[in-house]
């Protein structure tokens, strides 16, 4: 597995990150620990996960693996997230610095550490001043909680306004941003990604597979049925089936998806996995597994590299469509090609 530095950071870090949102609901503790371990075995040595992720129990499962395993305690570089509510009481959610300071040390006792590496905000807040968060983030870092600190699924103005005030205020700077990312969303390459680049940020990719579109599992106009997250419910989120079967670019994507992993021999996720991590400003994909055979077909991307021709076979059949006006023009084009690395 690849190193790549966190965003602006010394710290190095796995270009493929073990994502823990399925401990405690999807997976159980067991089945997380096994994961834990082969993601360790395989090289990994970033683990992200949130407060929210199943109520706490996904952080409490992570800790208890880490009690257990303390040469890996010291390796791991531990990400977690706080935002959303974890209670009933009016002031247990948002980017308060009361809120997040009890979030925070509520994600340490539950993982069973004294700091985090990297804590991420994870979405924005429309009633809390920016500069209250940043202040406390900036604490946290000063204090020895955090090491560093990010945002999650924030847009590029909220991005870059966050990173000027912690530069005008002298605060520590973000390093990540942690954005939905695929061959299905390209969208953040409009503005996010070149805001991210300009800040000479990091990102850290979720959902990489788009909810499992990209792993060749589904067939044109045939409603998934089983053990998969379609399966089980084809009206998920973002994911539904009903939305992305409709849409003609979705299938020539699978399509080339799966062209290109036939004739190179290798499963259709490493190909969507590898052209995610090959993204300018990328430094690691979370993956989302639910099972140790998930993961495993996951970690097998790590040595895919990508020809300059099928990166441009892929770029080209998924070009995101943007308007005339104000993104049009051979620079939009450009970004979304990542051909200038969106400077």
């Amino acid at each position: 597995m690849k190193n790549r530095k966190l965003g602006n950071s010394g710290t190095s870090v796995s270009h493929l990150a073990l994502g823990t949102m399925t401990f405690g609901a999807e997976s159980d503790e067991a089945t997380s620990h096994a994961m834990l371990s082969d993601y360790a075995a395989a090289g990994g040595n970033l683990i992200d996960t949130a407060d929210v992720y199943t109520a706490g129990t996904s952080e409490e499962i992570i800790g208890r693996w880490l009690g257990k395993n303390p040469a890996e305690r010291d390796r791991m570089v531990l990400a977690s997230k706080g935002r959303f509510p974890m209670g009933s009481d009016a002031n247990d959610l948002g980017l308060s610095r009361r809120h997040l300071r009890r979030a925070l040390d509520a994600s340490l006792s539950r993982l069973g550490v004294d700091h985090l590496d990297l804590y991420q905000v994870h979405s924005w807040d429309p009633l809390t001043p920016l500069e209250e968060t940043l202040g406390f983030l900036n604490e946290a870092v000063v204090q020895g909680k955090i090491g560093y600190y990010g945002f999650s699924n924030y847009t590029g103005w909220q991005l870059t306004k966050a990173v000027m005030i912690a530069r005008q205020r002298g605060y520590s700077l973000p390093v990540t941003l942690q954005p939905q990312y695929s061959l299905l969303v390209r969208e953040i390459e409009a503005e996010i990604v070149p805001a991210v680049l300009d800040a000479e940020m990091g990102m850290l990719p979720w959902s990489p597979l788009g909810g499992g579109w990209l792993t060749g599992k589904y067939t044109r106009d045939t409603e998934p049925t089983g053990a998969t997250r379609l399966g089980e419910n084809p009206q998920r989120g973002m994911e539904a089936w009903e939305k992305r079967n409709a849409q003609e670019r979705t299938w020539r994507i699978i399509d080339t998806v799966t062209g290109i992993a036939t004739e190179r021999a290798v499963n259709a996720s490493h190909v969507a996995l590898a052209w995610v991590a090959a993204k300018p400003g990328v430094t690691s994909v979370i993956l989302g597994a639910r099972t140790q055979e998930q993961l495993a077909d996951n970690l097998a991307s790590a040595d895919l590299q990508l020809s300059a021709e099928e990166l441009g076979r892929l770029d080209d059949v998924s070009a995101p469509t943007f308007s005339d006006y104000p993104y049009g023009g051979p620079g939009i084009e450009q970004r979304s090609r990542g051909i200038d690395g969106g400077r």
